[in-house]
């Protein structure tokens, strides 16, 4: 069995760390290079870069600060945000990154899952999902509703009667009519390397993770899973673990502001029996 690993997460806005709640209520956390060496040092056992700006003058600044993070970190990098071709991907991967992470632009075009795995393996190639319940079968609508029209047939993936979680995009305000679970068993046979599943109904609560999606998907794939939204105490690190049936757990606000450390987050998980990689 593969140890466990924590992963905190940096989302970057304009080259600074920032944090909200539910996706809104965005607050500054820091120099994202200065936060990625403390975690280094702590022994986090990767770390991810969600560019949040996703615009070219974006994506320029986050390469700059991949390759200022890679010249003096060890862990392995994510980073997504953005990222809409191959050569996207090979800039940031160049730049430092070892894995790449799409999220909207996967389900805009999900060939760009397959052309990423067949190019840089499909190890690189992280599949990041927003997912929210859907509460009695109505859909609910987060932040400024778009209309969303696909170039490719999403039939084989819509949401049903019977679906529970739908997929949101755009930064979690454009509904798209995708079921969650059958996505993540889509992206599977495209090539997607490992799964990043962010319960919009838990993100930034601290209430901890949605285990209920989470043992749902791990249950359904053969790929890695990461738990993200709603991090709370060291607990939900466990019970991410144990009923998420997650293969790693990212969080941001506990470790940001300093609530808990990597280390302390270990150790508490190596007492409570989890396999992790200890410093």
């Amino acid at each position: 069995m593969q140890a466990k690993r924590i992963i905190p997460c940096l989302d970057v806005k304009s080259g600074r760390v920032v944090k909200g709640i539910n996706f809104l209520e965005l607050r500054d956390a820091g120099d994202p290079v200065e936060q990625a060496q403390i975690y280094d040092a702590q022994g986090a056992d990767e770390l991810v870069f969600l560019d949040i700006t996703a615009s070219h003058e974006g994506r320029d600044t986050m390469i700059d600060v991949v390759r200022r993070t890679a010249e003096c970190c060890f862990m392995p990098l994510t980073v997504g945000g953005g990222i809409k071709s191959v050569d996207d991907m090979r800039a940031l991967l160049q730049a430092g990154a070892d894995k790449i992470s799409i999220n909207t632009s996967a389900i805009v075009n999900p060939k760009l899952i397959e052309d990423g795995s067949k190019r840089f393996g499909s190890q690189c190639i992280v599949v990041a999902i927003d997912a929210r319940k859907i509460a009695g079968n109505t859909r609910v609508n987060s932040g400024e509703a778009h209309s969303v029209k696909f170039d490719w047939d999403i039939s084989e993936v819509a949401v049903e009667d019977n679906s529970k979680w739908e997929i949101f995009i755009h930064g979690g305000r454009t509904q798209t009519g995708i079921d969650a679970l059958k996505w993540t068993k889509y992206i599977t046979k495209l090539g997607a390397g490992e799964i990043l599943l962010t319960s919009m109904d838990t993100d930034g609560t601290k209430a901890g993770y949605d285990n209920e999606i989470l043992s749902t998907v791990a249950e359904a794939v053969s790929i890695p899973l990461i738990a993200s939204g709603g991090a709370g105490n060291l607990e939900h690190f466990y019970d991410a673990f144990t009923i998420g049936k997650v293969d790693a757990v990212l969080a941001a606000s506990i470790f940001h502001f300093k609530e808990f450390t990597i280390a302390e987050s270990k150790e508490y998980l190596a007492k409570k029996g989890i396999q992790i990689r200890l410093a």
